[in-house]
């Protein structure tokens, strides 16, 4: 289970993220919509540690996220960075070998 408790996110005057508590039980999926500036991905860099909450928490399985728990959460950022010259099977194939 992810779960965000009152998690925000402040730049110095700016609040990016205000307040945020959401649970997700297994199987559950996510997506976020919104204009831009909204705290979307300031909210998927927090949930994957890449910038730290002002305040609030972020657990997973009941624990503090922990780099072993990235490997059981996608993250589709707008920019995808596609290869075009790939068909979509050698696209996967190469996606799933950065893994590794």
């Amino acid at each position: 289970m992810l779960q965000l408790k009152n998690v925000t996110k402040s730049f110095k005057d700016f609040t990016a993220v205000k307040n945020i508590s959401f649970k997700l039980e297994k199987g559950d999926m996510l997506g976020f919509l919104g204009k831009n500036g909204a705290g979307k991905s300031t909210t998927f860099r927090m949930i994957l540690g890449l910038v730290p909450p002002t305040s609030g928490s972020i657990t997973f399985k009941g624990s503090k996220m922990a780099q072993d728990s990235f490997d059981n959460i996608g993250f589709l950022p707008e920019e995808r960075g596609l290869h075009t010259k790939l068909t979509v099977e050698e696209e996967l194939i190469y996606m799933g070998s950065l893994k590794t």
